[in-house]
C-alpha cells in the first residue's frame, strides 16, 4: 500500500449502517480507504495524519440533484431579489421588498453605464412578494426610455422589460404569442412568460447565454458549492452540451484536482436542436463517452410545465385561486411520449421537471406505458419538484420504480404566497409532501434549483425538517421529516437518483473520497438551526478545500 492520509475529526458520520460512525477516515489516491479509529487505519501502513477537520464533523460531501449552472452565470449581473443572498464572493446582497427599491436600484445602475443605448440586465426579481402588483414595462421605462432593460425573475420562467427594448426588439407595437399578455389596445405589457415569450428579448437572453457560456461563470459555481458544501451538482438541463467547443470548455474548467465540486450535465431535451429524438438520444450517448470522473454527460432532462407562483405550472382542479387560467405545456404530450420512450428504450437516464399535479399524472402515464413496452427494473427515473404531488400519485411512482426530487427551500421562500395566492390552504400544507413520498415508498431528495434559490443543502434540510415559511408559519407540520431523512435526501438517496450511490454520496472504502466538514452535527443541534450550521471545507477527490 502506497502512503495514504488518514483525515482526523470530531466524528465521522458516514451515511452507511453497517459502520455508521468513525473517528477518521483514510484516503489514497483519491478514494476511501476505510473509516474507523486511526489505529485501526494505521494498520494500511504508512501514512500521515491530517488534522485540518479535527474539531469539525465530516460527512459525505452533499449532493445537489437540482440545479443549474445559472447560479454561476447569473452573478455576472446584478442581484435584484426580495431576499438577501450571498455572492460567489461572500459578501451579501440585501433584498429589495418593494418595486419603488428595484426603480431606485435600476436607476443607480443605469447612471453607472456611460452608454445609454447600452442593455441592462440583472435577476431575482419576482413580484409574488409584492402585494400582488406586477412589474410591467411602465415601471422600467421610468428608469430609462432608451436603454433596453430585462429584469429576470427568479423562477427563470419569466421576465420584464422595458418600452425600449420591445421597441429594438420589433414587438412594441403587439405580437400574438402564449405567455406574452396585451393591454387593451394589443400591446405588450412588459411581461414575458416562459422560455418562447422570454426569446423575444434576444440581445438581453443573448447577454445570458453568454454568461452561462463563460468559464468564470464555472469558477463561480464552484466557489458557491464550497461554501455550500456541495461536493456534486448537476447542471439540470444544460442548452449549450450540444456544442463541442463547450462541453470542452465545461471539462477545462472543471475536470481537475483544483476545482471543488463534480458536475453531472443533464442535456436539455426540451430545446428543439434535433431532427428527432433518436437524434438527440444519439447525441447524449455520444456524449456520455467524454465524460470524466469530475464532469458527466448523457443524461437528459425535460421540462413540462412552468412554476406555480408564475401561474404557468399545470394544475389538476380546482386549478388557481382566484379563478386564474391554467399554465403552459411547455413540451406538447405527444412529442413528451415520444422522447420518453425512446430514452426508455435506449436506457437514458431521464429526469422531468413537474411542479403542477397535471403534469406529474402525464409523466406517471407515460412512464407506466414506457415499463410496459420496454421494461427497466433500475431506470431511476426522477419528478423534479414534486410540487403538489398527491398520495396517490406517490403510489403510482412507487410501482413504476420512479423517484421524487422534492424543492423543499419553496416553502420558506414561497410557502405563505401559495397559501395566500396560488393554491389555497388545503393545497399549501401538502406542498412539497416530503413525509408522503416517505410512506408511499418513493425514494427521494431534496434540492435547491440554484440559481431560482440559493445553493446550500443545510437550509434545504432545514426547510424539509421545520416546514417554516418567511413569516414563521409552519406550513403543513405533518410533513415535516426527520434530520436523518434529510441528510439522507442530500447524500445517499441523490446520489442514487444520478445513478452514483456506488461511487459517491455515504463514506466507505473504494467510494471516492468527496466529504463536507460542518462546525456542528445537524443532528446534535436543535432542527431549528441547522442552517445556521458553518461549512468548514469539504473533500474532493481527497483534495482539501477550505472556506476562509
Amino acid at each position: 500500500m502506497k502512503p495514504f492520509t488518514i483525515f482526523t475529526a470530531r466524528r465521522v458520520v458516514t451515511m452507511e449502517p453497517a459502520n455508521p460512525v468513525g473517528e477518521a477516515v483514510a484516503v489514497v489516491d483519491g478514494r476511501i480507504l476505510g473509516v474507523g479509529t486511526v489505529e485501526e487505519l494505521s494498520r494500511w501502513g504508512d501514512h500521515v495524519v491530517d488534522t485540518t477537520f479535527a474539531d469539525a464533523v465530516i460527512y459525505p460531501g452533499f449532493v445537489e440533484a437540482h440545479s443549474h449552472q445559472l447560479e454561476g452565470g447569473m452573478w455576472a449581473f446584478e442581484y435584484v431579489g426580495f431576499f438577501d443572498r450571498r455572492g460567489p464572493d461572500g459578501v451579501v446582497r440585501p433584498g429589495l421588498t418593494s418595486i419603488d427599491a428595484v426603480v431606485e436600484r435600476l436607476r443607480d445602475l443605469s447612471d453607472a453605464i456611460e452608454d445609454p443605448s447600452e442593455s441592462m440586465v440583472v435577476w431575482g426579481f419576482d413580484p409574488i412578494y409584492l402585494g400582488g402588483e406586477r412589474m410591467m414595462a411602465h415601471h422600467l421605462d421610468a428608469v430609462s426610455e432608451v436603454r433596453p432593460i430585462c429584469v429576470f425573475h427568479a423562477s427563470g420562467h419569466l421576465a420584464t422589460v422595458n418600452t425600449a427594448l420591445m421597441v429594438a426588439e420589433g414587438f412594441a407595437d403587439g405580437i400574438e404569442m402564449e405567455g406574452v399578455p396585451l393591454d387593451e389596445g394589443g400591446r405588450p405589457l412588459g411581461e414575458l412568460q416562459e422560455p418562447a415569450a422570454m426569446s423575444l428579448a434576444r440581445t438581453a437572453m443573448g447577454r445570458i447565454a453568454a454568461a452561462m457560456n463563460d468559464p468564470a461563470a464555472i469558477d463561480r459555481l464552484g466557489l458557491l458549492a464550497r461554501r455550500a458544501g456541495c461536493t456534486t451538482l448537476t447542471e439540470l438541463g444544460a442548452v449549450n452540451v450540444s456544442r463541442p467547443d463547450l462541453r470542452q470548455m465545461w471539462l477545462d474548467a472543471a475536470s481537475n484536482d483544483d476545482y471543488p465540486t463534480r458536475i453531472v450535465m443533464f442535456h436539455n431535451g426540451s430545446h428543439g436542436r434535433y431532427a428527432s429524438h433518436a437524434e438527440l438520444v444519439d447525441a447524449v450517448v455520444t456524449m456520455a463517452a467524454e465524460s470524466t470522473d469530475r464532469v458527466r454527460f448523457g443524461p437528459v432532462k425535460i421540462v413540462l410545465d412552468g412554476s406555480i407562483q408564475g401561474f404557468t405550472a399545470r394544475l389538476n382542479w380546482p386549478g388557481y385561486l382566484d379563478d386564474r387560467p391554467n399554465g403552459l405545456w411547455l413540451y406538447t404530450p405527444e412529442s413528451f411520449r415520444e422522447l420518453v420512450l425512446e430514452c426508455h428504450r435506449r436506457g437514458v437516464l431521464l429526469h422531468v421537471h413537474c411542479n403542477g399535479d397535471e403534469a406529474v399524472d402525464l409523466f406517471i402515464e407515460v412512464m407506466a406505458e414506457a415499463e410496459r413496452l420496454h421494461p427497466q427494473p433500475d431506470h431511476r427515473y426522477t419528478v423534479q419538484h414534486c410540487q403538489l404531488t398527491t398520495p396517490s400519485q406517490y403510489r403510482q411512482m412507487a410501482a413504476l420504480g420512479m423517484n421524487a426530487n422534492i424543492f423543499a427551500n419553496h416553502i420558506f421562500y414561497w410557502g405563505d404566497q401559495h397559501r395566500d395566492l396560488t393554491v389555497g390552504p388545503e393545497r399549501a400544507k401538502r406542498m412539497d409532501a416530503c413525509a408522503t413520498a416517505a410512506r408511499e415508498g418513493v425514494r427521494f431528495s431534496i434540492h435547491s434549483d440554484a440559481s431560482v434559490t440559493p445553493l446550500g443543502h443545510l437550509h434545504t434540510m432545514w426547510c424539509a425538517v421545520n416546514r417554516l415559511t418567511a413569516t414563521g408559519h409552519v406550513l403543513g407540520p405533518d410533513e415535516r421529516i426527520s434530520v436523518d431523512q434529510a441528510l439522507r435526501a442530500v447524500t445517499i438517496d441523490a446520489a442514487f437518483q444520478l445513478r452514483m450511490d456506488h461511487e459517491i454520496g455515504s463514506l466507505h472504502a473504494g467510494k471516492l473520497a468527496d466529504m463536507v466538514a460542518l462546525d456542528a452535527d445537524p443532528a446534535d443541534v436543535d432542527p431549528v438551526t441547522i442552517a445556521d450550521i458553518g461549512v468548514v471545507g469539504t473533500v474532493v477527490g481527497g483534495v482539501v478545500h477550505l472556506n476562509t
